[in-house]
């Protein structure tokens, strides 16, 4: 992943994250997903969708539309 992708959109629930990164898919938005839970304590931390800057905006309208 490049130091131009930005991350829009966290939760600790797996099943959200992949919801979110499915649509931003159909909407030809590229995201990647980075888990950042602790791996003895999958409570602790967070699950992150990063887009790139430029898709950024997009992303977060459409999950904002989307009432993701």
């Amino acid at each position: 992943m490049d130091k131009n992708w930005e991350s829009i959109y966290l939760s600790n629930k797996m099943h959200l994250v992949e919801i979110v990164k499915a649509v931003l898919a159909d909407n030809n938005i590229p995201a990647v997903v980075v888990d950042k839970r602790d791996s003895s304590y999958v409570s602790i931390g967070d699950i992150e969708v990063y887009v790139s800057e430029e898709n950024a905006i997009l992303a977060r309208v459409i999950i904002e539309q989307n009432q993701l």
